[in-house]
């Protein structure tokens, strides 16, 4: 039996980009596809939130002049692309899943219900999660706190580039010390940057605990699943 019976994965844009860093890389998504779909075989229940910057960067259209909410509301439309290309590679890999969005896509994705959401994960379906919170001024970091309180997720994991939380920025600083460990209080007061404000604030308020990982490194899905020692955690 697994740890975590049942898992919300934040997925950025970027991770569907690959190295070319816009759009989708079909086979880098075949690949995380394929690890998401081994990884549940252990048992353990996946909803998947995913991002869509590698489509939409909704600071730079801000910063063109195109009003916030306009920019959110477009950075949704995004996320919606990246989770029906997931749903379909998941579905090669021999998966169940489906697509659920927080604002009204039909026909094309269908409105998310949290009765609906619980019933596919509990036959065993990956869950994806569309457009957000369906409100402008949230990122999907929160969309991702609060779908994972919804469904009683025991973990929230966010995958990024890099192999955990630092003290300071890895990539500038290659002395940056790499925590194994760190709370949610320390991450709000020395404000590292592991999800937005809010996000971090719904975790530490109903002890959800968020385990960063880097979704580059093959297998980091499966050994998460199997409890082995990766990233940081948050608690």
């Amino acid at each position: 039996m697994p740890k975590y019976k049942r898992i919300l994965l934040k997925l950025s844009g970027e991770a569907f980009a690959g190295k070319a860093g816009f759009g989708i890389d079909a086979g880098r998504m075949k690949e995380m596809a394929a690890e998401i779909v081994a990884a549940g075989r252990f048992g353990t229940q996946f909803g998947i939130v995913v991002g869509g910057g590698n489509f939409f960067r909704g600071v730079n259209a801000s910063s063109a002049g195109i009003q916030r909410v306009t920019v959110d509301y477009m950075g949704m439309l995004a996320t919606a692309i990246n989770a029906l290309a997931l749903c379909d590679l998941l579905r090669q890999q021999g998966g169940k899943a489906r697509v659920m969005s927080a604002v009204a896509m039909e026909p094309i994705v269908p409105r998310f219900s949290l009765r609906d959401a619980t019933q596919a994960l509990q036959a065993g379906e990956i869950v994806i999660f569309a457009a957000g919170t369906g409100s402008p001024f949230f990122s999907t970091d929160t969309a991702a706190s609060l779908r994972a309180i919804e469904i009683e997720a025991d973990l929230l994991a966010k995958a990024t580039k890099v192999d955990g939380v630092y003290d300071k920025d890895p990539v500038r600083f290659p002395k940056a010390r790499r925590y194994e460990k760190i709370s949610f209080a320390d991450v709000l007061s020395r404000e590292l940057g592991v999800m937005d404000a809010a996000a971090i604030s719904l975790c530490k308020e109903r002890s959800l605990p968020v385990l960063v990982f880097n979704l580059n490194v093959p297998g980091n899905i499966k050994k998460l699943v199997a409890c082995k020692k990766i990233g940081t955690l948050v608690s």
